[in-house]
């Protein structure tokens, strides 16, 4: 017998909108309000100030080591857009603008990076899981939660992201198979910003695009240009309506570049040659977006520059709230740590606690009671 062509049910297209200009595809352009194209570029511009002022904070040692996000604004917002309070929202660490939109306070983010688990709870009566380091853990999560849905039986979504350094990890693969298999509702979105820390995407692996292994699982796929707010919107609000309905997953490849380092602790500039860097800095979202809606006469310079001071003064704010609540207990309490991992603390970890308290000269016997008291009232910090 002649071998035979298997013909595939998934075509891979690539969903670009607008151009460097800021002028947009008509025929692909989406039809959104005013308002609904101002909040956007707010929301962008937010995440961007956000993002550059704990940088600055971490170089002045009041804050952690960190990741950046600039330049994943587009992403993170334009997708986010299309879900709902109830939808889940299953972030890694890069989306920022994402988380608030959906709530999330300056003030929690900054407590993330401080390193308070405070940091990692969600705004009630909204759906997220907290941000996630560990590299592709929280795709699994995103799986389960669509299944879950399904055995249910509503109609929830999920949305959730990681890197194309992520999809080299077995946790990628089985997380897109499950939902494949089971035909969850999950809209897994890749940030392909080229780089998995140092290495290049090249060094990752040998298929032109993240987006083809989607035909692998056998649920659709698309390539969007991921410093296009619009067609970041277009491609996640299909992949929503599309798995809403039961149509199951679908994988999103987010084409985008790592403006920054990969986090507070690297140099790019040791495996980056700066000729790239400059070639995609005229592609940056927020330019980009800023240009769209100038020419729509949508946002005027005077508005952005409004914006701009308004979101000065918040972040300000949010600064100054932090830093003061941080002095006080349970945030200045540095045992506080160990108190609340366990019912019944551990003696590897009591013997950890006696060494630190004996360091730091505080007497561990003077509250016990308070601290029992405590935990039995601190709902939130368990």
């Amino acid at each position: 017998m002649p071998r035979k062509a298997i013909e595939l049910p998934h075509n891979i297209e690539y969903l670009s909108i607008l151009n460097e200009k800021g002028e947009a595809d008509s025929a692909l352009e989406p039809k959104l309000e005013a308002s609904t194209l101002k909040a956007m570029y707010r929301w962008m511009l937010l995440a961007r100030r956000v993002d550059e002022r704990l940088l600055k904070l971490q170089r002045q040692g009041r804050i952690g080591t960190f990741p950046q996000a600039t330049g994943h604004e587009a992403i993170s917002l334009g997708s986010i857009l299309t879900i709902k309070p109830t939808d889940w929202h299953v972030p890694a660490y890069r989306e920022t603008a994402g988380f608030l939109y959906r709530g999330w306070t300056i003030e929690t983010i900054l407590l993330y990076w401080k390193g308070f688990e405070e940091g990692a709870r969600p705004p009630e009566g909204v759906n997220d899981t907290p941000i996630s380091v560990p590299v592709a853990s929280q795709l699994l999560h995103a799986a389960g939660l669509g299944m879950a849905n399904n055995i249910a039986g509503d109609k929830n979504v999920v949305l959730t992201y990681f890197g194309d350094g992520a999809s080299s990890e077995g946790d990628t693969h089985e997380a897109l198979n499950f939902a494949s298999v089971f035909q969850a509702p999950v809209v897994f979105v890749c940030l392909n910003n080229q780089f998995a820390i140092s290495v290049p995407v090249s060094k990752q692996m040998r298929s032109e695009t993240v987006t083809q292994k989607a035909v692998a699982y056998g649920m659709p796929g698309i390539r969007v240009d991921g410093n296009d707010v619009l067609a970041m919107y277009v491609a996640s609000k299909e992949a929503v309506e599309r798995a809403r309905a039961g149509g199951g997953p679908t994988l999103i490849e987010a084409l985008t570049y790592r403006y920054t380092p990969h986090t507070t602790a690297d140099d790019p500039t040791r495996y980056r040659k700066e000729e790239e860097s400059k070639q995609w800095a005229d592609r940056e979202p927020l330019i980009r977006f800023a240009k769209y809606l100038e020419k729509k006469k949508v946002l005027s310079e005077a508005e952005r520059n409004t914006m701009e001071e308004e979101i000065e003064t918040q972040i300000k704010n949010a600064i100054q709230n932090v830093e003061e609540l941080v002095k006080h207990p349970p945030y200045s309490d540095p045992l506080a740590m160990f108190d609340y991992l366990y019912e019944d603390i551990p003696p590897f970890l009591q013997a950890q606690r006696d060494e630190l308290a004996k360091a730091l000269g505080i007497n561990t016997n003077e509250n016990k009671d308070d601290k029992k008291k405590d935990k039995a009232s601190a709902g939130g910090r368990n």
